[in-house]
């Protein structure tokens, strides 16, 4: 049986009938297949037709995304969960406009979940993304000494993304500073800066831990709309799109 919270939203949201396939999972990894066999106002009698579980991403995507203003935060989430990020680390940027501290950082994260949630449903996932605490400069250069690539997304880079990511899941890899042994060994980070770019002191501090400098494109995108177009371009060049 469906019910509580989920068992409403299907019944009065989508109003699937009996007959209809309604897919059930616990967000990491596991699916039940179901199709519905009688529906109540709030709940859904279900018979699993089967199950299956999904191996985890391989490598794991991660988008380090500083804090845009308004609601292009909830935006930028909810994208890069339609197309398959798997972390979306909240990056308090020297140049971001918004400041979540305290109660606010609480809220604000609260809201980016609830968000990565709800695409994760829309979009089928059977593994959602996690959405950390925010983190400082700091704690973001830790995350990339331990992965095994890290982009600073840059228009002004003499690289492209596309032809680094190609290096990095084809036959060979750039060469960076850092190691690649640990928690996170695998992942690639990608990390988006505020409107107005990172600073001095944050590039100089991101670099040398190793991240690489890439260029996203011809032209210029927001903060809200660069995680997911990068994480695109990797995953496809990673066979995550195949």
């Amino acid at each position: 049986m469906l019910a509580g919270a989920e068992g409403r939203h299907a019944t009065t949201v989508r109003r699937l009938g009996a007959g209809e396939r309604a897919d059930l999972t616990d967000g990491a990894g596991t699916v039940a297949e179901c199709v519905v066999e009688s529906v109540r106002p709030g709940q859904l009698e279900l018979a699993v037709l089967a199950r299956r579980t999904d191996p985890g991403p391989d490598p794991r995507v991660v988008v380090v995304q500083a804090i845009p203003k308004g609601d292009r935060g909830e935006l930028a989430v909810e994208t890069m969960t339609e197309v398959g990020v798997d972390v979306v680390v909240p990056w308090s940027a020297e140049r971001c406009v918004v400041r979540w501290r305290g109660d606010r950082a609480d809220k604000g994260v609260a809201r980016w979940r609830s968000t990565a949630l709800a695409a994760s449903k829309q979009s089928r996932r059977s593994w959602f993304p996690e959405v950390t605490p925010v983190a400082g400069t700091a704690a973001v250069a830790d995350l990339v000494q331990r992965a095994a690539l890290a982009l600073l997304l840059d228009p002004e880079a003499p690289q492209s993304l596309a032809s680094l990511a190609a290096q990095a899941t084809g036959t060979g890899r750039p060469a960076r500073r850092g190691t690649t042994t640990g928690n996170g060994a695998s992942d690639i980070i990608l990390i988006v800066g505020p409107e107005g770019g990172i600073s001095e002191q944050e590039a100089a501090v991101l670099t040398d831990a190793g991240a690489i400098g890439a260029r996203l494109g011809p032209t210029v995108l927001r903060a809200s709309s660069a995680g997911a177009v990068a994480a695109a371009l990797v995953m496809s060049s990673a066979g995550r799109w195949a």
